[in-house]
């Protein structure tokens, strides 16, 4: 029998505490883009290194200066703005204009984040509207690869991304260790899968996204006919899975959810790729679940304990 010298304490849940905050997760999810970043300066050189420096330094600077506006207390120190700036550098190519990508930078924390009152309230991902912006802005930019190795300067060699119309076919190794063109953080597989297995180990993330996500692209591209293993190596298809689609405020929270989520993700990045104009579909394909979230987890939200679901006739009276 309690004590009546220890009152009892009535908050509202949670009531139990698993010790990780913000900071901690988004610590965690930076890194898990170690690997990918140093792979990113060993195919690419210094220009990657410049690229990523440039998206995080205005990413951070949009975050204070947004947040001092607004009148708001500053978050830069929980390290999501971090978080984004690596991704949207992961998302740029080598070549890119410096400022362009600080741009892209200010579109992805003011307009897609502290516009929607800030962490937890953006209902799409910044790093893709920054990345999105930027594409339609800046096209040539954009579009514009080179071989690793080749050097990242006006005579550096041009090549085109695997999933380019007419590109040479690369072989499974070269795009399992990224000897490709393509954006900083999305050619070396090898590297994002590390990354994924870390955050899954640390419980940041669930294993179910990534691999539904994946998974569909894999059994939807062999019944079209395409090579499976191909499609998954190439282009952003990993990152985006491993570091994008499974962001907390902009994916479902139940399983269900998730599922449908992640499996419209990778229809969605098909159909792109395949009917679409643009040879790469994940950026958009993400952006487009991320607006259906709310609609999937109330389809997909779990009864309450002991509660039952109405037939419709019962609905009905």
């Amino acid at each position: 029998m309690a004590s009546m010298d220890k009152p009892l304490i009535v908050t509202s849940s949670p009531h139990l505490h698993c010790g990780m905050n913000t900071r901690g997760m988004m610590l965690d999810v930076l890194i898990a883009t170690v690997p990918a970043a140093v792979a990113s300066l060993l195919l690419f050189g210094w220009r990657a290194l410049a690229v990523m420096l440039v998206c995080v330094a205005s990413c951070m600077a949009s975050e204070i200066l947004s947040r001092w506006v607004m009148k708001r207390d500053q978050t830069v120190g929980d390290l999501s703005c971090i978080v984004t700036g690596m991704l949207l550098a992961f998302n740029l190519p080598a070549t890119i204009p410096l400022w362009q990508a600080a741009l892209g930078g200010v579109a992805a924390i003011v307009v897609a984040k502290q516009m929607f009152g800030g962490l937890g309230q953006n209902f799409v991902n910044p790093a893709l509207v920054g990345r999105i912006v930027l594409l339609a802005s800046f096209p040539e930019s954009m579009n514009h690869w080179v071989v690793p190795f080749g050097g990242t300067g006006v005579d550096a060699v041009t090549a085109a991304t695997p999933l380019a119309e007419g590109a040479a076919p690369y072989s499974v190794t070269e795009l399992f260790f990224g000897i490709h063109g393509g954006c900083l953080g999305e050619t070396c597989a090898m590297a994002l899968l590390l990354g994924g297995i870390y955050l899954v180990l640390r419980r940041v993330i669930s294993p179910t996204v990534p691999l539904l996500y994946i998974g569909t692209v894999f059994v939807l591209s062999w019944l079209l006919g395409e090579n499976p293993l191909y499609q998954v190596l190439s282009g952003g298809l990993m990152l985006g899975a491993v570091f994008m689609a499974t962001d907390y405020t902009t994916s479902p929270i139940n399983k269900a959810g998730k599922a449908v989520y992640a499996v419209g993700c990778g229809l969605l990045t098909v159909l792109i790729r395949q009917f679409g104009s643009l040879p790469e579909g994940v950026s958009f394909a993400i952006v487009i679940m991320n607006i259906l979230v709310p609609l999937i987890e109330r389809a997909t939200r779990p009864l309450p304990f002991g509660r039952r679901r109405l037939k419709r006739k019962d609905a009905a009276d």
